[in-house]
């Protein structure tokens, strides 16, 4: 029988995370399971190859991180669909087959996402991805259900299909021919905000992203990299950074020193929090930049190459963080 959908599970640590993702999926189905071992460590690749040996693990020498990890796992992967899911995530009855279905309503959809809730308190948004991402002109990435560190309860607000603007990491399905076509997850991002950039691509491109919040998965989040570690503060700054610089040349142009300005005064408040590492982060964010202007270079010819539309609605042409912190703006039924 064809395989129709390979699950792409990336994976550095953390036995029970992994053995509870995989038991949750319909191992009935005719779904083929992807482990990629990001070089892990700890015994949980042994582990899982001897409670499900159904699962296909491919070994890498290293840690790709997620973009790197779900590229190889792409390569080997026989699905015409692939989905790329976290191995802290629970999925529940029919998650796959009710995105799948979606890919039948319009041959230019590229993605869909489910809703992503919080698996310690269900019935609260997750963090990573909520229930459709979307992005401001600055290059600052919100979602249905969360912005910044606020997280809505879900009270079914957002629970209507509709296009959107960048699908989840954590969860999400996409056809393998526009994968390969956009070049896969850029490595460079490593970690963090490769799935926007991918989506981002996908929309210059002339494809669809959609969120159908009637699949639902449950999301536990920060089990590989901690919220606030050093890492992750540095690689979600020098990734939106490379995003903003490159995805669009008009948006880039316009507003370059609006958003210069919002780097230092995050990296002023981390300072008088006396979050020096934060702030550190930050620093070391900003000059891997001055330090990499060929890359830059490149990623903007490349992209400037295949764009085939020049705007989008989806983005949206006020700041999130002027309405978050000076209008205090939390939901995402008020912007």
């Amino acid at each position: 029988m064809q395989i129709t959908v390979s699950i792409i599970i990336p994976h550095l640590k953390g036995k029970t995370n992994l053995s509870e993702c995989i038991q949750s999926i319909d191992r009935k189905k005719n779904y083929e399971i992807i482990v990629i071992d990001n070089n892990s460590l700890d015994d949980s690749i042994k582990y899982v190859r001897k409670k499900f040996p159904e699962v296909n693990i491919i070994k890498s020498k290293y840690n790709r991180g997620y973009a790197g990890g779900c590229n190889l796992g792409a390569k080997y992967a026989k699905g015409e669909y692939l989905f790329f899911l976290n191995d802290d995530t629970i999925l529940t009855k029919n998650s796959i087959e009710i995105l799948l279905n979606v890919f039948n309503e319009n041959e230019k959809i590229s993605s869909v996402q489910p809703k992503i809730l919080n698996y310690f308190k269900k019935n609260y948004f997750d963090y990573a991805g909520a229930s459709g991402g979307y992005i401001d002109y600055l290059g600052y990435p919100f979602a249905r259900g969360r912005i910044f560190n606020y997280l809505e309860e879900d009270k079914k607000q957002y629970n209507d299909k509709k296009k959107i603007f960048w699908a989840s990491g954590t969860a999400f399905m996409t056809k393998k021919l526009i994968f390969n076509h956009i070049n896969k997850f850029d490595e460079k991002l490593f970690a963090h905000m490769e799935e926007i950039d991918y989506h981002w691509k996908s929309i210059l491109y002339g494809y669809d992203v959609y969120v159908e919040p009637k699949s639902i998965i449950y999301h536990k989040g920060a089990q590989t990299l901690k919220y606030g570690s050093f890492k992750k503060t540095y690689l979600n700054h020098r990734n939106s950074m490379i995003l903003f610089l490159t995805n669009s040349l008009r948006l880039t142009k316009l507003n370059f020193i609006k958003r210069i300005f919002l780097e230092l005064i995050a990296l002023f408040y981390h300072i008088l929090k006396f979050d020096l590492k934060a702030g550190i982060a930050i620093l070391f964010a900003n000059f891997w930049l001055l330090f990499n202007i060929q890359y830059i270079l490149k990623r903007r010819v490349k992209i400037k190459r295949n764009t085939k539309i020049k705007d989008t609605d989806l983005i949206l042409k006020q700041s999130i963080v002027y309405k978050y912190f000076i209008q205090n703006i939390k939901t995402f039924s008020k912007i």
